[in-house]
């Protein structure tokens, strides 16, 4: 055999697994579509009602009340009512930034629900002291759809575990973000660090505090000393860095992400539409 024919064969095979990957890729794809289609049909079905019932809104279809009381024995949950709603200038999902500290320097703001609390300003007293805080919200943009595994980017195809990864596809859609606050003005908070969409339902905001949010190992007697204050009213500057030799780091992440490299991203149109409105220059690699 020639090297013309090797190389010939090796082109062909190159081909080929490229025509593999297309077809996983189109199976992925229709299996997400065969799934929104099957929810859609349960939906239907769930309130389908028999032409009898439909003409009267008050009864009871009787084929279908047994069953859909068993239902909604299955599906009770729990539920929220949003504290507050975050406004940013990402109007489209696909254009938020994976992490909020991607976009640092971007200003959003939450506004809280004037349903919540009669002063809902008052539930924001002495939050200014604090530089960082949480936000928990919900992916309300997000279908209703979610996986065991996913592909994060990192990995190149690799699948692991959702829950170990930052997916915003997930059984309890909930976000989690620590943002740097700029500034209360009566109920809404102004913050650095955008990573949600625009009209995103903010579930609770949480102080950041180091001595709590940082994990490490403590002796004893640091740990009962550092009780001695009630829960968010320690002094954070007379705490200070810890200075027992017993403290160390205890926190560990997998390789793919200690060592991830950057990522090329590309941008649709309206994404790169609002990133021009942002004044942001893309960097290209």
């Amino acid at each position: 055999m020639s090297q013309s024919d090797i190389e010939f064969l090796k082109s062909q095979l190159s081909s080929a697994r490229n025509e593999i990957k297309n077809l996983r890729q189109q199976i992925s794809n229709l299996q997400h579509v065969y799934q929104k289609d099957v929810q859609n049909i349960r939906f239907s079905l769930e309130n389908f009602q028999c032409k009898s019932c439909r003409s009267s809104s008050d009864a009871e279809c009787p084929v279908y009340a047994t069953e859909r009381t068993e239902n909604d024995q299955q599906t009770s949950g729990i539920s929220f009512d949003p504290i507050g709603t975050i406004k940013t200038v990402f109007s489209d999902k696909r254009a938020v930034p994976r992490q909020a500290s991607v976009a640092s320097e971007l200003l959003s703001r939450i506004e809280l629900n004037q349903t919540i609390f009669n002063n809902p300003e008052h539930s924001l007293e002495g939050l200014d002291s604090f530089s960082h805080i949480w936000i928990l919200y919900h992916f309300h943009r997000n279908p209703a759809h979610f996986k065991t595994k996913v592909a994060p980017p990192r990995l190149g195809g690799m699948r692991i575990g959702v829950f170990s990864t930052r997916s915003p596809h997930r059984p309890c859609p909930i976000g989690l973000s620590l943002v740097q606050m700029d500034r209360i003005e009566n109920s809404t908070i102004y913050f650095y660090g955008t990573d949600m969409v625009d009209g995103t339902p903010v579930l609770d905001i949480k102080p950041y505090i180091p001595q709590y949010d940082i994990p490490a190992k403590i002796d004893q007697q640091q740990f009962f000393s550092s009780r001695e204050a009630p829960d968010g009213e320690e002094e954070l500057a007379e705490a200070g860095p810890s200075t027992s030799s017993k403290t160390t780091s205890n926190v560990t992440v997998p390789n793919w992400i200690a060592n991830g490299s950057t990522l090329n991203v590309l941008f649709n149109e309206n994404a790169s539409n609002q990133i021009v409105q942002l004044g942001i220059e893309q960097v290209s690699k």
